[in-house]
């Protein structure tokens, strides 16, 4: 069965041919043509926008087993099933609405948010040249564009003079950084680069690239290598370790202080018995979070650096969230040192506001991914100026192209007034969660993210008197709470509120609601309600 087929229209049967091939494979001629495909278009971007204002919430109720009933059909039909328009057609009626609203100012709950309108105009340009930014033969003028946004990140980042980008920019030698799909590859590229540095050619060794570990670990006289990291890193990290053959045991969590950064002085006893220990490890890498995805945030970057310089360890900063902060005057301070690092993770379809999938990594040295170079002889010739020579990726899309376009039509102070106001919101709502007896303040925001829970007033009581077997019943109990209370808020599809389990000191498994402020269209009003909806559904649900 075709979930999509209209019941109330009149099948036309379709044939491939090559008539019919040429007429949707290449652009059409005719007057006739022209006018269907925008009316094709206004389906789409009217149709599609049509649907998130009228759906002001997450989601439609329907259980994922019945959706997936809906899609069992495995068969390709031979012949076309249906017309571009009842494709169109069928995706807004039957496919957005048990999709997510991430545009809804009331989605709250994760890092993926609403977009401004004209990133739809953006990506259909990009989908229209199909540029593949790999390779100067497919991209030519792309890749040139390309390498002006990269320095324009970097620019930011890294706050080079005016001699620095005139000669590094488009210089066929020099990388700034690269595109890549999301911030997990970001950090891969980055601890790939950081190990592949460490462990260059000497001695009969041609390197870790090309020998491997085994070999690299004889040649350095080592056992292990590792990377140091917060206890709150992203787990892309963990996968970097695997990946790159270090072991993702070895990429080692260091404790945090009273606001969720990693602790300095822990980190300097850490390096301190890594490079005394008779093991023989050595440090490939330090990560510092510039905005963690749970708490938001952001560790003492600064004083990282220092031990990093002092050590000669590759400082690596994961700024994938918190990375557009520069651009606002008011908070790029919190962000201070990341200037100092020698490569940073920036995500583009977060606090850029792009669409899925732009991740970026950038590096302070232009020289150091020439440790990352492969060439091959049909593409990225030696001596080329191909993009994808010092790249993780393959064939990829120009999203440089959007990006670059975006910042064009916002301006810094554009960006700078969305992250303000994530910033400035999350504040308030903390204020707001503080006056209501009903829930707890876990991590007060330092960027847009923030964490509480449910905590009535009764269990908070018998929490000031308890002994530690009662606090573990009650924190139990509490965990329970908020679970449920997270998934009947969720279940009922006007607003959402994630949910996240931080490990902390004196409570080893607290389930806590986790709150994202990124929709410009947020506000106090619709905070509010949304706490006013779990208020209401404790008290029908787990109220005796």
């Amino acid at each position: 069965m075709n979930t999509f087929q209209s019941k109330d229209k009149k099948t036309t049967e379709l044939i491939a041919n090559w008539q019919t091939l040429e007429r949707i494979f290449l652009r059409p001629k005719s007057e006739s043509s022209r006018k269907a495909l925008v009316k094709y278009m206004e389906q789409i971007l009217f149709g599609l926008n049509d649907f998130l204002k009228k759906h002001v919430g997450i989601t439609e109720e329907a259980s994922l087993k019945e959706l997936s009933d809906r899609f069992k059909n495995s068969l390709i039909s031979q012949n076309p099933a249906r017309k571009l328009s009842d494709v169109i057609e069928g995706i807004i009626k039957d496919i957005a609405p048990h999709a997510v609203n991430v545009s809804s100012p009331y989605f709250i709950g994760h890092m993926t948010s609403a977009i401004p309108y004209f990133m739809v105009h953006l990506q259909t340009i990009v989908s229209a040249l199909n540029q593949n930014v790999v390779k100067l033969e497919t991209s030519k003028v792309v890749s040139v564009f390309e390498r002006q946004v990269l320095s324009k990140i970097h620019r930011i980042v890294f706050k080079k003079n005016d001699a620095f980008y005139d000669k590094h920019i488009q210089h066929p030698d020099s990388t700034l950084g690269s595109f890549v799909e999301d911030g997990t590859l970001a950090n891969l590229t980055a601890m790939w680069v950081a190990r592949n540095a460490f462990f260059k050619p000497k001695n009969g060794f041609s390197g870790v690239e090309k020998d491997g570990m085994s070999k690299a670990y004889q040649a350095y006289n080592i056992d292990r290598s590792v990377v140091l990291v917060s206890r709150f890193a992203h787990f892309s990290l963990r996968k970097s370790g695997g990946i790159l053959g270090i072991g993702n045991s070895n990429i080692l969590p260091v404790d945090v202080d009273g606001d969720n950064r990693i602790d300095i002085k822990k980190l300097r006893a850490k390096i301190d018995e890594l490079n005394h220990e008779s093991s023989r490890t050595r440090i490939l890498a330090i990560v510092g979070i510039a905005g963690a995805t749970e708490t938001g945030a952001i560790d003492p970057l600064t004083e990282i650096a220092k031990l990093c310089t002092e050590n000669q360890i590759h400082f690596h900063v994961d700024a994938a969230w918190g990375g557009p902060t520069l651009l606002s005057e008011k908070y790029r301070s919190l962000l201070s040192g990341i200037e100092l690092a020698d490569s940073v993770t920036i995500d583009g379809h977060k606090q850029f506001y792009m669409p899925m999938s732009c991740g970026m990594i950038y590096f302070q040295d232009p020289k150091i991914m020439d440790h990352v170079a492969y060439y091959a002889a049909y593409v990225n010739r030696p001596g080329s100026v191909d993009l994808g020579i010092k790249s993780l990726v393959g064939s990829r899309a120009a999203v440089s192209l959007t990006l670059g376009s975006a910042l064009e039509i916002m301006g810094s102070r554009g960006y700078a007034l969305l992250i303000d106001h994530g910033i400035e919101t999350a504040q308030a709502f903390a204020d707001e969660i503080k006056e209501r007896p009903l829930f707890e303040l876990i991590t007060s925001p330092r960027l847009n993210i923030l964490t509480y829970r449910i905590f009535p007033e009764d269990l908070k009581k018998d929490w000031q008197n308890a002994d530690d077997n009662r606090k573990k019943e009650i924190e139990n109990q509490l965990n329970q709470i908020n679970i449920t209370i997270q998934r009947l808020q969720r279940e009922a599809g006007k607003s959402f509120v994630s949910r996240t389990t931080l490990k902390r000191t004196s409570h080893e498994n607290m389930v806590v609601l986790r709150v994202v402020i990124m929709n410009p269209m947020t506000n106090m009003v619709i905070i509010n309600e949304i706490l006013d909806e779990q208020e209401e559904l404790y008290r029908t649900h787990l109220v005796d």
